[in-house]
Protein backbone atom coordinates (compact mmCIF):
# COMPACT_ATOMS: atom_id res chain seq x y z
CA UNK A 1 0.00 0.00 0.00
CA UNK A 2 1.61 3.34 -1.03
CA UNK A 3 2.34 5.59 1.92
CA UNK A 4 2.16 9.35 2.46
CA UNK A 5 3.98 11.21 5.25
CA UNK A 6 3.68 14.95 5.85
CA UNK A 7 6.09 16.68 8.22
CA UNK A 8 4.72 18.86 11.00
CA UNK A 9 8.13 20.46 11.69
CA UNK A 10 10.35 22.99 9.89
CA UNK A 11 13.65 21.99 11.53
CA UNK A 12 15.88 20.85 8.65
CA UNK A 13 17.93 18.36 10.68
CA UNK A 14 14.83 16.59 11.93
CA UNK A 15 13.23 16.50 8.48
CA UNK A 16 16.34 15.08 6.80
CA UNK A 17 16.74 12.57 9.64
CA UNK A 18 13.27 11.20 8.92
CA UNK A 19 14.07 10.93 5.22
CA UNK A 20 17.25 8.97 5.90
CA UNK A 21 15.46 6.76 8.42
CA UNK A 22 12.85 5.88 5.80
CA UNK A 23 15.60 5.06 3.29
CA UNK A 24 17.31 2.74 5.78
CA UNK A 25 14.24 0.59 6.35
CA UNK A 26 13.83 -2.81 4.66
CA UNK A 27 11.51 -2.68 1.66
CA UNK A 28 8.02 -4.09 1.90
CA UNK A 29 7.42 -3.57 -1.82
CA UNK A 30 5.63 -0.20 -1.61
CA UNK A 31 6.63 3.40 -2.33
CA UNK A 32 6.56 6.25 0.20
CA UNK A 33 6.05 9.94 -0.61
CA UNK A 34 7.27 12.28 2.11
CA UNK A 35 6.49 16.04 2.03
CA UNK A 36 8.40 18.52 4.20
CA UNK A 37 9.47 22.15 4.59
CA UNK A 38 12.55 23.80 6.12
CA UNK A 39 12.84 27.33 7.44
CA UNK A 40 15.72 29.55 6.19
CA UNK A 41 18.11 26.75 5.27
CA UNK A 42 20.96 26.36 2.80
CA UNK A 43 21.23 22.70 1.81
CA UNK A 44 24.52 21.55 0.32
CA UNK A 45 25.44 18.31 -1.44
CA UNK A 46 27.40 15.52 0.20
CA UNK A 47 30.73 16.59 -1.29
CA UNK A 48 30.44 20.37 -1.22
CA UNK A 49 32.55 22.93 0.64
CA UNK A 50 30.06 25.02 2.67
CA UNK A 51 32.29 28.10 2.63
CA UNK A 52 32.44 28.09 -1.18
CA UNK A 53 28.69 27.57 -1.62
CA UNK A 54 27.22 29.72 1.12
CA UNK A 55 27.74 32.93 3.08
CA UNK A 56 27.86 30.86 6.25
CA UNK A 57 28.43 33.67 8.75
CA UNK A 58 25.55 35.75 7.36
CA UNK A 59 23.21 32.76 7.29
CA UNK A 60 23.89 31.84 10.90
CA UNK A 61 23.77 35.46 12.06
CA UNK A 62 20.26 35.64 10.60
CA UNK A 63 19.18 32.54 12.51
CA UNK A 64 19.37 30.25 9.48
CA UNK A 65 20.63 26.70 9.13
CA UNK A 66 23.31 25.01 7.07
CA UNK A 67 22.41 21.41 6.24
CA UNK A 68 24.51 18.83 4.39
CA UNK A 69 22.54 16.05 2.72
CA UNK A 70 23.78 12.57 1.81
CA UNK A 71 23.16 12.92 -1.92
CA UNK A 72 25.17 14.70 -4.60
CA UNK A 73 24.22 17.82 -6.52
CA UNK A 74 24.50 21.51 -5.76
CA UNK A 75 23.46 23.95 -3.07
CA UNK A 76 19.82 25.03 -2.75
CA UNK A 77 17.91 27.39 -0.48
CA UNK A 78 14.85 26.32 1.48
CA UNK A 79 12.31 28.54 3.18
CA UNK A 80 8.63 28.16 3.94
CA UNK A 81 7.80 29.22 0.38
CA UNK A 82 9.47 26.02 -0.80
CA UNK A 83 8.05 22.49 -0.54
CA UNK A 84 10.31 19.45 -0.53
CA UNK A 85 9.29 15.98 -1.64
CA UNK A 86 10.98 12.60 -1.20
CA UNK A 87 10.17 9.33 -2.90
CA UNK A 88 11.55 6.32 -1.03
CA UNK A 89 11.19 3.47 -3.48
CA UNK A 90 11.97 -0.28 -3.54
CA UNK A 91 14.63 -1.08 -6.13
CA UNK A 92 12.20 -3.07 -8.27
CA UNK A 93 9.71 -0.14 -8.40
CA UNK A 94 12.15 2.71 -8.97
CA UNK A 95 11.19 4.70 -12.07
CA UNK A 96 12.18 8.35 -12.32
CA UNK A 97 9.66 8.97 -15.11
CA UNK A 98 6.79 7.90 -12.84
CA UNK A 99 8.16 9.82 -9.88
CA UNK A 100 8.60 13.01 -11.91
CA UNK A 101 5.09 12.42 -13.27
CA UNK A 102 3.60 12.86 -9.79
CA UNK A 103 5.15 16.32 -9.54
CA UNK A 104 4.21 17.27 -13.09
CA UNK A 105 0.60 16.11 -12.76
CA UNK A 106 0.18 18.12 -9.56
CA UNK A 107 1.54 21.30 -11.15
CA UNK A 108 -0.63 20.70 -14.23
CA UNK A 109 -3.70 21.19 -12.02
CA UNK A 110 -2.80 24.89 -12.09
CA UNK A 111 -2.67 24.93 -15.88
CA UNK A 112 1.13 24.84 -16.03
CA UNK A 113 3.04 22.70 -18.51
CA UNK A 114 6.40 21.39 -17.32
CA UNK A 115 9.36 19.45 -18.67
CA UNK A 116 12.20 17.45 -17.18
CA UNK A 117 15.52 18.94 -18.26
CA UNK A 118 18.70 16.91 -18.14
CA UNK A 119 18.83 14.50 -15.26
CA UNK A 120 17.67 16.54 -12.33
CA UNK A 121 15.78 19.75 -13.19
CA UNK A 122 12.09 20.37 -13.86
CA UNK A 123 11.30 23.52 -15.84
CA UNK A 124 8.24 25.64 -16.48
CA UNK A 125 8.44 28.17 -19.33
CA UNK A 126 12.14 27.39 -19.63
CA UNK A 127 12.97 28.22 -16.01
CA UNK A 128 13.77 25.83 -13.18
CA UNK A 129 11.32 25.42 -10.33
CA UNK A 130 12.43 21.99 -9.12
CA UNK A 131 15.92 20.56 -8.57
CA UNK A 132 16.27 16.86 -7.82
CA UNK A 133 18.90 14.48 -6.45
CA UNK A 134 19.13 10.72 -6.10
CA UNK A 135 20.68 8.14 -3.81
CA UNK A 136 20.81 4.40 -3.24
CA UNK A 137 20.21 2.82 0.14
CA UNK A 138 20.77 -0.78 1.11
CA UNK A 139 17.14 -1.75 0.62
CA UNK A 140 15.56 1.15 -1.27
CA UNK A 141 16.35 4.12 -3.48
CA UNK A 142 15.74 7.82 -2.90
CA UNK A 143 14.54 10.51 -5.29
CA UNK A 144 14.06 13.86 -3.60
CA UNK A 145 13.61 17.41 -4.80
CA UNK A 146 12.34 20.92 -4.21
CA UNK A 147 9.33 22.84 -5.50
CA UNK A 148 9.88 26.60 -5.60
CA UNK A 149 6.50 28.17 -4.96
CA UNK A 150 7.00 31.42 -3.09
CA UNK A 151 10.66 31.37 -2.10
CA UNK A 152 12.26 34.75 -1.38
CA UNK A 153 14.75 34.93 -4.26
CA UNK A 154 16.45 38.03 -2.84
CA UNK A 155 17.20 36.13 0.36
CA UNK A 156 18.36 33.16 -1.73
CA UNK A 157 20.86 35.42 -3.50
CA UNK A 158 21.98 36.81 -0.14
CA UNK A 159 23.14 33.41 1.09
CA UNK A 160 24.11 31.36 -1.97
CA UNK A 161 27.38 31.88 -3.81
CA UNK A 162 27.11 31.01 -7.49
CA UNK A 163 30.32 30.50 -9.42
CA UNK A 164 30.72 32.56 -12.61
CA UNK A 165 31.77 29.43 -14.55
CA UNK A 166 28.48 27.78 -13.71
CA UNK A 167 26.46 30.82 -14.78
CA UNK A 168 28.46 31.02 -18.00
CA UNK A 169 27.76 27.36 -18.69
CA UNK A 170 24.03 28.06 -18.47
CA UNK A 171 24.31 31.22 -20.57
CA UNK A 172 22.67 33.46 -17.98
CA UNK A 173 23.77 36.37 -15.83
CA UNK A 174 22.18 35.65 -12.46
CA UNK A 175 20.54 33.11 -10.21
CA UNK A 176 17.24 34.91 -10.57
CA UNK A 177 17.13 34.45 -14.34
CA UNK A 178 17.56 30.68 -13.98
CA UNK A 179 14.80 29.94 -11.48
CA UNK A 180 11.12 30.71 -11.16
CA UNK A 181 8.62 30.64 -8.33
CA UNK A 182 5.43 28.96 -9.48
CA UNK A 183 3.47 31.73 -7.75
CA UNK A 184 4.94 34.17 -10.32
CA UNK A 185 3.05 32.20 -12.95
CA UNK A 186 -0.06 31.34 -10.91
CA UNK A 187 -0.46 33.75 -7.97
CA UNK A 188 -2.91 31.55 -6.04
CA UNK A 189 -0.56 28.58 -5.74
CA UNK A 190 0.91 28.02 -2.25
CA UNK A 191 3.02 25.42 -0.50
CA UNK A 192 -0.14 24.39 1.31
CA UNK A 193 -2.72 24.12 -1.47
CA UNK A 194 -0.42 22.12 -3.77
CA UNK A 195 -0.24 19.29 -1.23
CA UNK A 196 -3.70 17.82 -2.02
CA UNK A 197 -2.79 17.85 -5.73
CA UNK A 198 0.46 15.99 -5.01
CA UNK A 199 -1.41 13.40 -2.96
CA UNK A 200 -4.02 12.99 -5.70
CA UNK A 201 -1.34 12.63 -8.39
CA UNK A 202 0.55 10.12 -6.23
CA UNK A 203 -2.65 8.14 -5.73
CA UNK A 204 -3.41 8.14 -9.46
CA UNK A 205 0.12 7.02 -10.37
CA UNK A 206 0.48 4.25 -7.79
CA UNK A 207 -3.08 3.28 -6.95
CA UNK A 208 -5.45 3.73 -4.02
CA UNK A 209 -5.86 3.49 -1.14
CA UNK A 210 -2.97 5.39 0.41
CA UNK A 211 -1.74 4.75 3.93
CA UNK A 212 -1.06 7.91 5.99
CA UNK A 213 1.87 7.60 8.41
CA UNK A 214 1.99 9.82 11.52
CA UNK A 215 5.09 12.01 11.33
CA UNK A 216 5.08 12.76 15.05
CA UNK A 217 5.26 9.04 15.78
CA UNK A 218 8.23 8.51 13.45
CA UNK A 219 10.36 11.25 15.02
CA UNK A 220 10.26 9.40 18.35
CA UNK A 221 12.17 6.46 16.86
CA UNK A 222 15.67 6.16 18.40
CA UNK A 223 17.23 5.86 14.91
CA UNK A 224 15.64 9.16 13.89
CA UNK A 225 16.99 10.89 16.99
CA UNK A 226 20.46 9.50 16.30
CA UNK A 227 20.34 10.72 12.70
CA UNK A 228 19.11 14.11 13.88
CA UNK A 229 22.18 14.46 16.10
CA UNK A 230 24.45 13.50 13.21
CA UNK A 231 22.98 15.98 10.73
CA UNK A 232 22.99 18.80 13.31
CA UNK A 233 26.62 18.17 14.32
CA UNK A 234 29.38 20.62 13.45
CA UNK A 235 31.51 17.72 12.24
CA UNK A 236 28.97 16.66 9.61
CA UNK A 237 28.09 20.18 8.46
CA UNK A 238 31.60 21.65 8.26
CA UNK A 239 34.11 18.89 8.98
CA UNK A 240 37.48 19.24 7.30
CA UNK A 241 36.40 22.32 5.35
CA UNK A 242 37.15 24.42 8.41
CA UNK A 243 40.87 23.78 7.82
CA UNK A 244 41.19 23.13 4.08
CA UNK A 245 41.54 25.94 1.55
CA UNK A 246 40.52 25.38 -2.07
CA UNK A 247 43.58 25.29 -4.32
CA UNK A 248 42.40 24.27 -7.78
CA UNK A 249 39.03 24.58 -9.40
CA UNK A 250 37.52 23.39 -12.67
CA UNK A 251 34.16 22.88 -14.35
CA UNK A 252 33.61 19.56 -16.14
CA UNK A 253 30.58 18.21 -17.98
CA UNK A 254 29.63 16.17 -14.90
CA UNK A 255 30.01 19.07 -12.42
CA UNK A 256 32.31 21.57 -10.79
CA UNK A 257 35.34 20.68 -8.65
CA UNK A 258 37.38 22.39 -5.94
CA UNK A 259 40.47 20.36 -5.11
CA UNK A 260 42.41 20.90 -1.87
CA UNK A 261 45.61 19.02 -1.01
CA UNK A 262 48.14 18.74 1.78
CA UNK A 263 51.48 17.64 0.31
CA UNK A 264 54.56 16.41 2.16
CA UNK A 265 57.17 17.96 -0.13
CA UNK A 266 60.09 16.10 1.44
CA UNK A 267 58.57 12.72 0.57
CA UNK A 268 56.58 13.79 -2.51
CA UNK A 269 53.41 12.36 -0.97
CA UNK A 270 49.87 13.74 -0.85
CA UNK A 271 48.98 13.30 2.82
CA UNK A 272 45.40 14.55 2.62
CA UNK A 273 42.91 15.39 -0.12
CA UNK A 274 39.51 17.03 -0.07
CA UNK A 275 37.29 17.46 -3.12
CA UNK A 276 34.24 19.70 -3.16
CA UNK A 277 31.80 19.06 -6.00
CA UNK A 278 28.18 19.48 -7.04
CA UNK A 279 28.37 16.27 -9.07
CA UNK A 280 25.43 13.90 -8.95
CA UNK A 281 27.93 11.04 -8.61
CA UNK A 282 29.26 11.39 -5.03
CA UNK A 283 30.78 7.89 -4.94
CA UNK A 284 33.39 8.82 -7.56
CA UNK A 285 34.36 11.91 -5.52
CA UNK A 286 34.84 9.79 -2.41
CA UNK A 287 36.86 7.29 -4.45
CA UNK A 288 39.15 10.05 -5.75
CA UNK A 289 39.83 11.36 -2.23
CA UNK A 290 40.78 7.88 -1.01
CA UNK A 291 43.06 7.25 -4.00
CA UNK A 292 44.85 10.58 -3.61
CA UNK A 293 45.47 10.33 0.14
CA UNK A 294 48.91 8.72 0.42
CA UNK A 295 49.56 8.85 -3.34
CA UNK A 296 52.64 10.24 -5.05
CA UNK A 297 52.49 13.94 -5.89
CA UNK A 298 54.26 13.17 -9.19
CA UNK A 299 52.35 10.20 -10.58
CA UNK A 300 48.59 9.67 -10.69
CA UNK A 301 47.16 6.73 -8.73
CA UNK A 302 46.09 3.65 -10.64
CA UNK A 303 42.37 3.48 -11.35
CA UNK A 304 40.61 0.62 -9.55
CA UNK A 305 39.49 -2.31 -11.69
CA UNK A 306 35.98 -1.99 -10.23
CA UNK A 307 35.53 1.59 -11.49
CA UNK A 308 32.85 1.93 -14.15
CA UNK A 309 33.06 4.20 -17.20
CA UNK A 310 31.63 7.25 -15.42
CA UNK A 311 33.95 6.77 -12.44
CA UNK A 312 36.96 6.51 -14.74
CA UNK A 313 36.05 9.69 -16.60
CA UNK A 314 35.63 11.63 -13.37
CA UNK A 315 38.81 10.26 -11.80
CA UNK A 316 40.85 11.10 -14.89
CA UNK A 317 39.40 14.63 -14.98
CA UNK A 318 40.19 15.19 -11.30
CA UNK A 319 43.71 13.77 -11.58
CA UNK A 320 44.34 16.06 -14.58
CA UNK A 321 44.22 19.01 -12.16
CA UNK A 322 47.32 17.64 -10.40
CA UNK A 323 49.37 15.57 -12.83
Amino acid sequence: MPRIIISTQSNPYLNIAVENYLLSQPSDGDITMYLWQNRRTVVIGQNQNPYSECNVEQLEADGGFLMRRKTGGGAVFHDLGNLNFSFVVPYEMYDQTRQFSVLQKAVAQYGLQTEVSGRNDVLCQGRKFSGNAFSKGRHQRLHHGTILIRTDVEVLQKYLKVKPAKLQKHGVASVQSRVVNLSELVPEITAQNIVPHLIQAFEQEYGAPLQTIDFDRIIKEPEVQQLYSEFASTEWKYGRWQTFTAQRTAQFDWGGVELSLVVDQSRGIITAAAIASDSLYPNAITMAEKLLAGASSQQAPQLPATADEMDRQMLNDIFSLIY
